[in-house]
């Protein structure tokens, strides 16, 4: 029987928040985001930063009103229970046999959520296993099926640094629309390996539903010194995506299909070249700076496994006139962080009006060749709310 769960799902700014908006961390090259011993989001960056991270979620943050988000429907498998969701969990089980217990959590990320390697790595210290490198690492992916798409699973076993029990983690990841998902059951080795089917066979129940409008976070109840979050103006109420009444319009190339909008997106639209040859471009909004360039754009790249830029390259980056505003263009070329394959992306950050437009295509090279001129006349053609 399918049952849906009750989660809390965060918006992108709060997940951005995790890998961008805050300050401090306890490694040389790993900022880490302690919610609890289990919920730690590694994010690699380029420079060393403070040894101290809170244990929980900054004092103020309010609990956000997901009541127009997307519910995460599964079956149950046999002998799970639901337990209290955290701030991070949209699922949330326990399993017990005897005195054994294991422990089940489902966490969506949005933005840069740490990177595969990062993530497994992390899952390895806490079964007291050194890190690998990410060849390594995609050689012990094993394919499987969640939500009905694609996604890898790790299978760990090893002790316990606290008590020396034997212990096993099983976590799966999959790649979404800008949002990661994290599957992971994790206790007693013997009984997360018994679990194991069961665990294969809830990530292949698990459905989405399809995305309402993004509701609104008010920040304004942070306090005075927390630090700026991507995409939140902490001086009020927020909303992550324009509504529908106020998109923009534009002129469509006529070999553009309109595609099922995830969340936060604007607009969406998917291009088919030759063969399985293929690319997409998504439109979002963010009040204010959006986060700013720079780290937005080091979110792209780091989507194609590209290195950060510095504020002076970004500097170099080719501007074009939109409606009278200079909009930054970023063309960038390497390997899809989700599938290993060979990709461009290129992105046009507009500011505009106390708000700020993401428009990207992304995809097989050859196709994003052929379609830059279009994406670009595509941007110029918009017509907003408050220009018409």
């Amino acid at each position: 029987m399918k049952r849906p769960a009750h989660p809390r799902l965060l918006p992108l700014a709060v997940a951005t928040l995790l890998a961008l908006g805050l300050a401090g961390c306890g490694r040389d090259d790993v900022k880490v985001y302690h919610v609890d011993t289990n919920e730690v989001v590694a994010v690699p960056v380029p420079t060393a930063a403070p040894a101290a991270m809170p244990a929980t979620m900054p004092d103020g943050l309010p609990v956000p009103d997901n009541s127009g988000q997307p519910k995460l429907k599964y079956t149950l498998p046999d002998g799970w229970k639901e337990k209290p969701l955290t701030q991070l969990r949209v699922a949330s089980f326990e399993i017990s046999d005897n005195s054994k217990t294991a422990d089940v959590s489902v966490i969506p990320l949005g933005g840069m959520a740490g990177g595969d390697a990062a993530n497994v790595n992390r899952w390895r210290g806490q079964v007291g296993l050194a890190t690998q490198t990410e060849d390594e690492l995609k050689k012990l992916a094993e394919p499987v099926t969640a939500a009905g798409q694609p996604a890898d699973l790790y299978d760990i076993a090893g002790t316990s640094p606290g008590s020396g029990d034997a212990e096993r983690i099983i976590g799966a990841i999959l790649h979404g629309d800008d949002t990661v998902w994290y599957f992971k059951m994790s206790g007693d080795a013997a009984l997360v390996e018994k679990q194991k089917p069961a665990f294969i066979a809830f990530l292949k129940s698990v459905e989405f539903q399809k995305l309402a409008a993004p509701s609104t976070l008010d920040m304004s109840q942070l306090p005075a010194s927390h630090p700026a979050i991507p995409g939140l103006d902490a001086g009020g109420p927020t909303e992550p995506a324009v509504a529908a009444d106020d998109k923009p319009t534009w002129t469509v190339p006529a070999d553009w299909k309109a595609g099922e909008l995830a969340q936060f997106l604007v607009a969406k639209f998917l291009i088919q070249g030759s063969g399985t040859a293929a690319a997409a471009v998504n439109v979002s909004q963010l009040n204010g700076d959006g986060g700013g360039l720079l780290p937005n754009i080091n979110r792209w790249r780091g989507q194609l496994s590209q290195t950060p830029l510095t504020e002076a390259d970004i500097a170099k980056l080719t501007t074009i006139d939109i409606s009278g505003v200079q909009a930054t263009v970023a063309d960038i070329t390497g390997t899809d962080a989700r599938t290993g394959q060979p990709t461009r992306l290129i992105g046009v950050v507009l500011p505009l009006a106390g708000q700020t437009w993401f428009y990207k295509l992304m995809g097989d090279p050859a196709v994003v060749a052929q379609q830059k001129d279009a994406l670009i006349q595509f941007v110029q053609s918009a017509k907003y709310p408050a220009a018409k």
